[in-house]
């Protein structure tokens, strides 16, 4: 179990029936998470005065309950990394705090290799990951399909002032982008990579995990520099264990190295209670 206690900005106020009372910054909101299947010690909304409260639809998605005025976009920090946050569709709010586990421990990595890192983040979202691994000194290509995302992830560097770093920003498919560099001979010291439970592409093409991600991997390991630094893999798919991903990188990185997996979580105030958020592989490379 890896666990960040590092947070400031951030904290889980409460958690039970399925939902979990959280603050980032000046702003509490009650969002729903299916790992939380144990009871709440006392209603949520008793705990703390709740700005915003996403409500689950019976027939998929949900909505945004707005009980108070409060700025569209707001900035959230950890360490000396800035974030922006805002409630979008399907609960999110364009940051996955616990990830800030493994930022930890990528930055050390990236910083004790003594020398020049090149980082290929797949799927990477609104770019927490790309902002740990450009704050450590390395060069880092961001690939997401999704070009609102990509333009999170560039505001996100900016707000760091690591808009001078070198980052190379791709919309496309992962999947697409990976061959086309193994064509070109692009290689890479790091990937990471946190890939959707399910999706589809723009031409119909169906992404499942438990189906793809052993391929995917295989795939990846062809842009791998002979002596890569890392490996990544990040999972929310409840029935993928760590045990799992360990194996896949284990079988499909063929590079001098040791693979293992934990459970990624966020501390609480509850006493004794830690939120599981899913899981990570994590390949390290020998030199």
């Amino acid at each position: 179990m890896k666990i960040n206690n590092e947070w400031k900005d951030y904290t889980i106020l409460a958690t039970g029936d399925g939902e979990k009372l959280e603050r980032w910054k000046d702003v509490v909101l009650l969002r729903p998470d299916p790992q939380v299947i144990w009871h709440a010690d006392k209603p949520l909304k008793s705990l703390a005065k709740v700005d915003a409260h996403y409500h689950r639809s019976e027939t998929g998605g949900g909505h945004w309950e707005y009980y108070k005025r409060f700025p569209e976009e707001w900035t959230v920090s950890w360490r000396n990394l800035t974030f922006a946050i805002k409630p979008m569709g399907f609960k999110h709010t364009g940051l996955f705090p616990e990830q800030a586990a493994n930022w930890e421990i990528m930055i050390d990595l990236i910083k004790s290799a003594n020398r020049p890192i090149s980082v290929l983040n797949l799927f990477a979202y609104t770019g927490g990951a790309t902002v740990a691994c450009l704050s450590a000194g390395a060069s880092v290509c961001h690939v997401d399909a999704a070009k609102n995302m990509v333009d999170r992830a560039k505001e996100n560097v900016q707000l760091s002032g690591l808009a001078d770093k070198p980052v190379r920003y791709i919309v496309d498919d992962c999947r697409k982008f990976v061959k086309r560099e193994i064509k070109r001979g692009k290689r890479y010291d790091a990937i990471i990579m946190d890939p959707p439970s399910y999706g589809r592409g723009a031409n119909g093409e169906i992404w499942k995990i438990e189906q793809d991600i052993a391929d995917f991997v295989q795939l990846c390991a062809e842009v791998l520099t002979d002596k890569p630094l890392f490996v990544l893999i990040n999972s929310y798919t409840t029935g993928l264990q760590p045990a799992v991903l360990k194996n896949i990188l284990t079988k499909c990185v063929n590079r001098k190295g040791t693979s293992t997996a934990y459970e990624v979580c966020l501390p609480t105030n509850e006493q004794g209670v830690v939120l599981p958020c899913g899981a990570s592989g994590l390949f390290i490379g020998e030199d």
